[in-house]
């Protein structure tokens, strides 16, 4: 073994160092915005005082966690978080699988590519701009939608009220996401062995039956993978999709924990209930995470570090 530590002969791959020089702005990103503000969460303990800064204000424990579980529209906004994240888990996560098990039925690669061009591209589009478009489809006002249900002789519905807003998060974040998030399940795809296919058609099996028994199974590693990391984001619920759409109107429903931060820490200055709200949820987020991966390990054996 050589002092470098690799063995004789071993050399770094040319032009490797370019891959390495990829890696820099993500960690980073990494270092100033996950690692370095850590010991900030002392301001969850303390009184935080903005004018003798973080080690200088007042130790208080746990006061501000009573405060925050003390709050009756706290706990309205834990239920609107998780019912607002369950229900974008349970309606939107199985879009992309379907959507790339209905791509993969293409047998013309050109229309194939365009099909996934053109669904993927929303996502480079910002909410502002796909609010904006959903304004202009929903609204009472002349929107399309509601002109047609007028046509049709029914009454006009206003999406952006308590009891439609859910429904526009969903829409909203499926145009957006689903076509993107599509991606990763057609890459899993193209490394299934195509011979596995051909067996199973001088076998007899149809599309439908090679899709359950021989696609699905090859998707259900990445499947998993994407589930765990999904449970793990379950309470941000769309914080910035929310933001950008909701108004005080629809507080009732739609404001959530990411929100609540952002009004209370930022709009009301009080930046150690905001710490501890989110010290929260990033603890939650973490025993999901963990409680997630446990559970497709022992049912799948397979997990995010095994």
């Amino acid at each position: 073994m050589s002092g470098t530590g690799r063995a004789p002969g071993k050399r770094m791959p040319k032009g490797s160092w370019v891959l390495y020089a990829m890696m820099v702005p993500g960690l980073l990103w990494i270092l100033c915005f996950r690692l370095l503000p850590i010991p900030g969460i002392a301001v969850a303990f303390k009184d935080f005082n903005l004018f003798v800064g973080v080690w200088d204000s007042p130790w208080v424990g746990l006061k501000h966690f009573n405060q925050m579980f003390g709050q009756a529209r706290f706990m309205r906004v834990i239920q609107n978080t998780f019912e607002i994240g369950l229900m974008k888990l349970v309606f939107l996560f199985p879009l992309p699988i379907l959507l790339a098990l209905l791509l993969n039925e293409f047998r013309r690669e050109r229309y194939k590519k365009l099909c996934q061009t053109v669904i993927y591209l929303p996502h480079f589009l910002s909410f502002v701009v796909i609010h904006s478009v959903f304004v202009n489809l929903l609204s009472t006002q002349g929107g399309l939608v509601n002109e047609i249900i007028a046509a049709l002789g029914f009454e006009k519905v206003n999406f952006y009220t308590n009891e439609h807003f859910r429904f526009v998060l969903l829409l909203t974040e499926a145009y957006k996401d689903v076509g993107w998030n599509t991606i990763i399940y057609l890459s899993a795809l193209s490394a299934v062995d195509p011979q596995m296919y051909e067996a199973a058609d001088v076998d007899g099996a149809n599309r439908i039956q090679q899709a359950i028994h021989i696609t699905l199974p090859e998707l259900l590693p990445i499947i998993m993978l994407m589930l765990t990391l999904r449970m793990g984001n379950i309470l941000q619920a769309g914080t910035d999709q929310i933001l950008v759409m909701y108004n005080s109107s629809v507080y009732k429903t739609a404001d959530v924990i990411g929100t609540f931060v952002y009004r209370e820490g930022i709009g009301s200055g009080k930046f150690s209930l905001s710490t501890a709200i989110g010290l929260f949820e990033s603890l939650v987020s973490f025993v999901l995470i963990l409680g997630s991966n446990f559970v497709t390990t022992r049912a799948f054996g397979r997990g995010l570090w095994r």
